[in-house]
Formats: structure tokens, C-alpha cells, sequence
């Protein structure tokens, strides 16, 4: 059985996991979900990664799996702890030197009108919890969104990246493309949009059991 270390995207918290972590131990998985000390104006990005290095502790076996923003933490994590996989959900890539900040321009992200958070992020998420993880929004400081993403390249861990086929934030043509020219692979797809994890908790945590069970080479 494996560890699955679940990073949170921008705004978010570790409470967006919570489906995905009932079913991923209803078929035996540990889980560590970890609250981003995002509202820190003093914390960066090797803290953000510090804290979910704290959490896992001493486990073994590690799946470490970053939705969204949370793709600029999940590598730095990979290269304190020995993980067996890291796993990027409609996650952002980083690169050498780029600040978070400068993601959108590098990219060429041409994002929709954000006004209707629910119909770009949560549109297929039942309303209660739409509900809830918008009233349980956090506010990003500045810091680690301004500073450069420290590494000089990526973490010599096997990686698999999920792309949504129904994300209306990071459309699949554009994701597609930023995968193959950061990352070098074809992602996986699954339906679905910008949150799976409230949206498909079931489904994801079949696919992030599958790829735990198949941790014996690079993507």
C-alpha cells in the first residue's frame, strides 16, 4: 500500500482532499493531507514544501499528488523526501528560475473571465460543497508567488500528469501543449473540470491507486 502525500491548489486547503482520502483508505492507502502556509506573508515556497515534508514524517512508499498551484510545491517536496511518484492533477508546471507569477505570460495562458467562480471552477461539483470551498477561501500572500522556483530542474521521480477534459480554467488544448513542452509526456486525461477531487473523488482515487500500483518505472 502506499502514502499519498495531497498538496492543495491556490486558495485552497487540505479539507478539498478529504473525498479522495476516504476512498483511498477505504482500499488501504495512507494518506497526509497538508494545509499550505499560504496566508504567511513571511513563508516561501521551501516552507511550503517544509510543511508537507513535516507532515509525511517518517512514511514510506510516498505518492506525492498536487492539484493546480499546488504543482510548484509537489517537485520541491520530491526533492527532500524519497516519493515513488509524483502525480500533477490539472496542475501547473514549473520551470528553473520562474517565479509562480510569471507562469501565466511564460505559458501563454489566455484564462477566462474569473468573475463566476463557479461556473470556471467548480461547475460540476455538487452545490453544497461549491459552496463550501468557496466560502473556505484563503488568501495568497505574495512571496512565494513573486520568488523564483528554486530548482534547476525537475526531481528524478517518475511523474504522471492527470489532465481534466472539461476544465473551463486550464483548457485541454493548452494544458496538452504545456505538458509536452515542460514535462516531455502525453498526459492522462479524465473527465471532469477544474476540481476533481470534489467533483469525482471516487474516480480519481481509482486512477491515483492505479498509478501507485505501478511504481516501478518513469512515465
Amino acid at each position: 500500500m502506499a502514502t499519498f502525500a495531497l498538496i492543495h491548489g491556490g486558495g485552497g486547503s487540505a479539507r478539498d482532499w478529504r473525498l479522495v482520502e476516504t476512498e483511498l483508505r477505504r482500499m488501504g492507502h495512507d494518506t497526509v493531507a497538508v494545509d499550505l502556509p499560504i496566508e504567511d506573508p513571511s513563508a516561501g515556497l521551501g516552507d511550503y514544501a517544509d510543511s508537507v515534508v513535516k507532515a509525511v514524517g517518517d512514511r514510506t512508499d510516498l505518492v506525492v499528488v498536487a492539484h493546480s498551484w499546488g504543482g510548484f510545491v509537489a517537485p520541491l517536496v520530491c526533492d527532500r523526501v524519497k516519493a515513488d511518484l509524483l502525480v500533477l492533477v490539472t496542475a501547473m508546471i514549473p520551470a528553473p528560475g520562474e517565479p509562480p507569477g510569471d507562469w501565466w505570460a511564460n505559458t501563454g495562458f489566455q484564462g477566462p473571465d474569473t468573475s463566476d467562480e463557479v461556473a470556471v471552477f467548480l461547475h460540476d461539483v455538487p452545490p453544497d460543497l461549491a459552496a463550501e470551498m468557496l466560502g473556505g477561501g484563503r488568501e495568497h500572500a505574495e512571496k512565494a508567488l513573486l520568488e523564483p522556483w528554486p530548482l534547476d530542474g525537475w526531481p528524478d521521480v517518475p511523474t504522471r500528469f492527470l489532465l481534466c477534459r472539461d476544465d473551463r480554467f486550464f483548457p485541454p488544448a493548452f494544458m496538452r501543449e504545456v505538458v509536452r513542452e515542460r514535462l516531455g509526456v502525453t498526459p492522462d486525461e479524465i473527465d471532469g473540470g477544474h476540481a476533481p477531487m470534489l467533483a469525482r473523488p471516487a474516480e480519481l482515487a481509482s486512477r491515483l491507486a492505479g498509478y501507485a500500483g505501478q511504481r516501478t518505472g518513469r512515465s
